[in-house]
């Protein structure tokens, strides 16, 4: 009895410090081996798909929806057929804009990678990589952004409120105050 309980005292306390080691001394662990090592696979692939990753958030979260959750959630809502292919319409334009902006940041980070990845990476091309970067997340989250804006002058204040409903952002009536449309 006396052995069992030391064994298992013994056992917890070689347990216990691996329980607490700092996950965030090695938050990128596995990553290294990324053919792009700031983007995942799933990125990537969201990238040039031209899908939001959410950039819109700020449209989103404050009853501005987009316009790819809407035509998914089309008959729930009621849409119109005119609002339907306005809302189609807008989900097209953002499309065809968001995908080569996408293409463009997923290059532009492939060549900062490889500068790294070479040993090649200097101040300048640093400060020239990085402002291209940030411009194309730019362009790219206004595009978003801007789709989230048409789509919402298209829609009614009930629309709105039961999207903010369906997906689960709240009570509609704290979401409706801001309708001008």
């Amino acid at each position: 009895m006396y052995s069992r309980t030391v064994v298992l005292v013994l056992a917890t306390l070689l347990l216990v410090p691996a329980a607490f080691v700092d996950q965030s001394a090695m938050p990128y662990a596995g990553q290294q081996t990324r053919a792009i090592k700031a983007l995942s696979a799933d990125e990537i692939a969201a990238l040039l798909n031209g899908e939001g990753m959410g950039l819109a958030k700020a449209a989103e979260l404050n009853s501005y929806p987009g316009p790819a959750h809407f035509l998914t959630l089309a008959q729930q809502l009621k849409l119109t057929d005119k609002q339907r292919q306005q809302v189609q319409e807008i989900f097209d334009w953002m499309s065809a804009a968001a995908k080569p902006l996408g293409a463009e940041l997923v290059e532009r980070e492939r060549v900062l990678d490889r500068l790294f990845a070479k040993g090649e990476i200097t101040p300048d091309r640093l400060t020239a990589e990085t402002e291209a970067i940030a411009e194309l997340q730019g362009r790219l989250r206004c595009t978003h952004l801007a789709a989230h804006l048409e789509t919402r002058a298209l829609l009614s204040a009930d629309q709105i409120a039961l999207d903010q409903q369906l997906r689960g952002y709240g009570s509609p009536a704290e979401r409706t105050h801001h309708h001008h449309g």
